[in-house]
């Protein structure tokens, strides 16, 4: 009776696990990652719509203005006949392999950029990634930058408000830069001039021309906004919303929830470093000139009712003389997070520690030479689900001689079963006799009993970064494989529960329940490939564990449906190694391999017990 009991308690356990998992993960991930796709298509929409009517100002997008001397959020004054309203304001497109979009000449905003490259879902004729809103839209997003007078200036500076002067340059390209002018009325000019690379690199160069008999002093800022109800996806493994490598303090990361309750975080002064805001692929960061003394923060206001959140900097003042002008540089960097390409800017720009912009996690010594392995490996093949099946069989030549050891073992193991069952028999009554002399044998032969257990422990650092890598890395966004995967880092889009398809109807979208119901091909092959895996060892002495053997691919066909096909793929990819690993080694040590006598004795039971009612 203590045995059925505790089978039942086992199976208990594992049946809340999943319940739990699915109810409280997966469901609400797979909702805010259909959430977020439907946020860009409406975005995307949005975007067309407002820049097309000369970009309509929502309300509160042009407060709190630049970050003040004296640390206040009050605009800046308004100059006389100088500015007009964003709706009467032009824009000057930008148009390259990576990015289109367009610059609002009032403000001098970067407030309108898509990924050429990158779309809403893998069909490319979709909508394409929008990173960067104007006012109007249900999201507005934007870089800005601009002059502070120093305490005790009195100087017009130009507003978010402000319509600049388009001087040179019909269109940003990578080719072909513009700059843009305004003038203060009152012998002050300020000056832009805007490059781009071929990715995401904006290059902002702010000259300012004192045409006045006394000396001027500005700070110059730079800004990243962000409004509206931002939608995430909360995995725990995912940083998302402000970050910043500031000088000594180094990795600065904050949640949107943790600043909106804060309300101004001020942060480390530092000479290098940057900050912005980052998603799971895209970021949007503003970087000053290394060697730059500038004063950082993260903020948060509530405009209207629409929450509004920003990562800016205040750099110290410069002097400009009469007569004389006065240029710095900062960039912008707006786009995907592509591994490489981050890396080259943190080389190529100086930009301090730029590539923990790609959120790694704690094991990234392991972490990023999986993804480079992986990188390289599909640079020669040209499919990332390849790469996955070339970089497996790499690891288990990496862990032989551990494996060799474990299944030799197991071996061992099956060839003690006549001694175990003998002992079995003999201390039947005596649970405790029974164990001590199994374990002496154990000890004399050198077998170890949970050998099994061991191919499977080896790999958990391998899977884990394998999932951080298909999980945080864009690269593997809409990577696809062989047949119906178009999408590696997204789980296995069939399931058996309308047949794979054929019948005409989606079984997520029941409720409660639809989460339970996303088993695809993947998964069932995986959990195929791990019950031959379990039946090629012993079966296990004890009732309670035999059943928790035979009941754990029946766990895991759950637990990993949901996730990544890329990793499922892995998985069972590496169950099929294990077994023919494990089926080699047992033969040359002459053991008899079973695996068909197992799976049939499962039927011969089954009968047995039909017979007997």
């Amino acid at each position: 009776m203590g045995e059925n009991r505790n089978m039942f308690l086992a199976i208990g356990l594992s049946l809340a696990v999943i319940v739990l998992w699915q109810f409280f993960f997966i469901q609400p991930q797979m909702e805010a990652q259909r959430q977020a796709e439907q946020e860009q298509q409406i975005v995307a929409q949005q975007t067309d719509q407002a820049t097309d009517n000369a970009g309509t100002t929502a309300p509160g997008s042009d407060i709190p203005s630049a970050p003040r001397a004296d640390g206040a959020d009050v605009p800046q004054a308004q100059t006389p006949g100088g500015d007009t309203t964003t709706a009467d304001a032009p824009r000057v497109p930008i148009a390259t392999p990576s990015v289109d979009g367009s610059i609002n000449l009032a403000g001098g905003r970067l407030d309108d950029l898509k990924l050429r490259n990158y779309h809403v879902t893998p069909d490319p004729s979709s909508d394409e990634v929008v990173l960067l809103a104007p006012a109007g839209t249900a999201q507005p997003y934007f870089v800005e930058t601009g002059w502070v007078p120093a305490s005790g200036q009195d100087i017009a500076v130009p507003t978010s408000a402000s319509v600049w002067s388009l001087v040179t340059g019909e269109k940003l390209t990578t080719d072909t830069p513009v700059t843009i002018e305004w003038d203060n009325g009152a012998g002050v000019v300020f000056r832009r001039n805007i490059s781009v690379d071929d990715h995401y690199m904006f290059t902002i160069e702010q000259t300012v021309q004192n045409n006045t008999d006394q000396p001027i002093a500005l700070h110059p800022y730079s800004r990243v906004r962000r409004e509206g109800d931002i939608p995430t996806l909360g995995y725990f493994i995912l940083h998302e919303g402000f970050i910043g490598v500031l000088g000594e303090e180094g990795l600065v990361q904050e949640k949107y929830k943790a600043v909106s309750e804060e309300g101004t975080q001020n942060l480390a002064r530092s000479d290098s470093g940057w900050l912005g805001i980052t998603d799971k692929y895209w970021a949007t960061t503003v970087i000053p000139d290394p060697g730059t003394t500038f004063n950082p923060r993260f903020l948060y206001r509530s405009l209207n009712g629409t929450p509004a959140y920003q990562a800016d900097y205040l750099a110290d003042a410069v002097t400009v003389a009469p007569g004389e002008a006065t240029a710095i540089t900062n960039r912008v960097f707006a786009g995907a997070k592509k591994t490489r390409l981050i890396q080259s800017y943190e080389e190529s720009l100086g930009i301090d520690r730029f590539n923990l912009l790609i959120d790694w996690g704690w094991f990234y010594f392991i972490t990023k030479p999986m993804f480079y392995l992986l990188d390289w490996i599909q640079s020669v093949v040209g499919n990332f689900g390849v790469a996955i099946l070339i970089t497996t069989v790499l690891v288990k030549l990496l862990f032989f001689p551990l494996a060799q050891r474990a299944y030799t073992s197991m071996a061992k193991m099956k060839a003690l079963q006549p001694k175990i069952k003998d002992m079995q028999e003999r201390y039947k009554d005596d649970r405790v006799k029974q164990q001590q002399a199994m374990m002496e044998l154990y000890k004399k032969e050198k077998v170890n009993p949970l050998a099994g257990c061991i191919p499977i422990v080896i790999q958990i650092p391998v899977f884990f970064s394998l999932y951080k890598v298909i999980f945080v890395s864009i690269e593997m966004r809409h990577a696809p494989f062989f047949g119906w995967i178009n999408d590696l880092s997204a789980p296995d889009p069939t399931t058996v529960f309308n047949l794979f398809g054929l019948l005409p109807y989606d079984p997520m979208m029941i409720p409660m329940v639809g989460s339970f119901l996303h088993i695809g091909v993947w998964p069932l092959i995986m959990g195929c490939t791990m019950w031959l895996q379990m039946k090629m060892n012993p079966t296990p002495p004890d009732p309670t564990q035999a059943m928790i053997f035979n009941i754990m691919p029946i766990f895991f066909t759950f637990l990993l449906a949901s996730f990544p096909a890329g990793l499922v793929i892995y998985w069972a990819w590496n169950n099929s190694l294990s077994v023919l690993q494990q089926y080699v080694i047992m033969r040359r040590h002459g053991v008899k391999v079973e695996l068909w006598g197992n799976i049939a004795s499962i039927f011969r039971r089954g009968q047995k017990k039909k017979s007997a009612t």
